[in-house]
């Protein structure tokens, strides 16, 4: 049964957050600026054979019978969650192409902002879903959120894998943009 497929795969992640990414004691700044006594360090995780599965597994599995096109979101946190969403999901036979969007164009190559598109491809008229490691405030997703909203796409729903809960869904919700997590800080009390 799915719900219970979904609820191992979840449990299994935690402990997988937990033993990699997950510490507590120190005082660390956040992207968001802000300081926390908690923090994730998210990549170990989706580096990791098992995390990148499970991410890609349970990421896939909450897409599946939305109307979404790709999955992407901001440079580097969205890289490997996009990639193992794209792999997961061709396995499964529904397929979601990956992109990533640049904080800054490069001064070589296309030197595009949106990366992961083919030369005769654009994402005007897509709808995407940005994925984010983890959120606080939102605002790294909103970066490209409003990237990906100049180039024409719709931006169907923002998916974390780890939710703080100080303020994103806040954001998101300001912004007019649905928005879940896979997983939330209340998984690890």
């Amino acid at each position: 049964m799915t719900l219970e497929l979904n609820a191992t795969q979840r449990a299994r992640l935690v402990e997988i957050v937990k033993e990699r990414s997950f510490s507590t004691g120190t005082q660390t700044k956040l992207a968001s600026g802000r300081t926390s006594s908690f923090y994730f360090n998210m990549k170990p995780t989706m580096l990791h054979p098992e995390g990148a599965q499970l991410i890609g597994q349970l990421v896939a599995e909450r897409l599946a019978g939305e109307r979404i096109d790709m999955v992407g979101g901001l440079e580097m946190g969205a890289v490997p969650l996009a990639s193992a969403v794209a792999a997961i999901s061709s396995v499964q036979g529904a397929p979601l192409q990956a992109f990533f969007v640049r904080k800054q164009t490069k001064e070589h190559g296309t030197q595009a902002l949106i990366e992961g598109l083919a030369p005769d491809e654009t994402i005007a008229g897509k709808r995407l879903c940005v994925l984010e490691d983890v959120t606080t405030t939102g605002g790294s997703a909103l970066k490209a959120v409003d990237t990906l909203r100049a180039a024409g796409a719709q931006v169907a729903l923002v998916l974390t894998i780890v939710d703080r809960q100080e303020g994103a869904a806040e954001a998101f919700a300001a912004a007019e943009l649905a928005f879940d997590a896979v997983l939330t800080i209340n998984d690890f009390g």
